[in-house]
């Protein structure tokens, strides 16, 4: 059984669309051309902060508030992305928003953060550390946990899963990045809702295969280090609620090395002109590194977000790719 069912993916919708319009899901020429298959390109950098995660802090918001009416404020970790969904959602609410990143963060993204709303706490090497620390931090200061993946994220990040499974029925295949997994367990659980024998095909980066490295041991494995420039996907520990449905319901994991996943933003720019992230950049990836096998198919790519810095851009766009140390 998925997740949730039809009527309560499209209720969730009815929320996020109160907020922000569907995003569009274009096929481009030149990506065509590139890859030699039709691609459709769901463009969640379109968003209000630029990336699909605003989409679960909506619905996650509306959820926390009537449940829980007595809350004061949220506490989470993020890499970027999760952070301004739910520093946005938690101030248009009311309450306050102490989000941690790990040292070395997203200058750009620190600064969408803070103004969203969030207070903003540097803590740690990486997210898990920072992820352990805003749970510590939450429980001493009786504050609500947002965690990296709960049902109503998933909810809500799902309707982008619904708006483009509703708008393109036949697809072969859709990619789509993996971090904590809210993204492609909204995909799994709405194309099962929707009765659909679409394949969902799972990326990570190479220097963060924790997700991968599950899926393919068919049991949770975590990694020493997730030291990639593509920071959405940069996740040592994995997260056993969305494991369960991505272990079951995705048809593979792909890897893709940065310098992959750096022609993929190149691509993106050149063929479209739109700016991807790392993390939204990895499903072309990961398509172009599986370009013979998806040769004349109906496929979907998912850029999930088009927040990177200044800095890495430029160096992506003058054939180098970042180093994320």
């Amino acid at each position: 059984m998925p997740l949730f069912d039809k009527t309560e993916l499209e209720q969730a919708a009815q929320l996020v669309h109160a907020q922000m319009l569907p995003t569009p899901q274009n096929t481009w020429p030149l990506i065509n051309e590139a890859v030699g298959a039709e691609v459709w390109v769901k463009h969640e950098n379109h968003t209000p902060t630029g990336a699909f995660k605003v989409r679960g802090g909506i619905t996650f918001m509306d959820w926390l508030v009537r449940s829980n009416p007595e809350v004061r404020g949220i506490c989470t970790a993020t890499r970027g992305n999760h952070g301004q969904s739910q520093a946005r959602a938690a101030t248009a609410a009311g309450l306050t928003a102490k989000v941690y990143v790990p040292y070395g963060n997203s200058s750009e993204k620190n600064a969408a953060m803070r103004a969203f709303g969030a207070e903003l706490i540097e803590f740690g090497e990486d997210f898990d550390t920072a992820r352990a620390e805003a749970v510590r931090v939450a429980g001493e200061e009786g504050l609500m946990i947002v965690p990296p993946f709960h049902p109503e994220l998933v909810r809500g990040v799902a309707t982008y899963a619904l708006e483009l499974l509703t708008a393109v029925t036949d697809l072969d295949t859709i990619y789509v990045p993996i971090g904590c997994g809210s993204g492609i367990s909204g995909l799994i659980t709405t194309r099962d809702a929707l009765g659909l024998k679409t394949k969902i095909v799972g990326v990570v980066s190479e220097k963060a295969q924790t997700a991968k490295l599950s899926f393919d041991a068919g049991r949770l494995i975590e990694t020493e280090s997730a030291n990639t420039f593509a920071d959405g996907m940069a996740v040592r520990v994995p997260v056993a609620e969305a494991f369960e449905i991505y272990s079951k319901g995705a048809d593979r994991v792909v890897a893709v090395s940065e310098d992959e996943v750096a022609e993929a933003i190149r691509l993106y720019y050149r063929s479209t002109h739109n700016i991807a992230e790392g993390a939204g950049a990895a499903p072309l990836a990961a398509l172009m590194q599986e370009c013979e096998q998806m040769a004349d198919r109906k496929v979907a790519v998912i850029l999930t977000g088009g927040n990177i810095d200044t800095d890495w851009y430029l160096q992506v766009l003058h054939g180098e790719t970042p180093s994320s140390t």
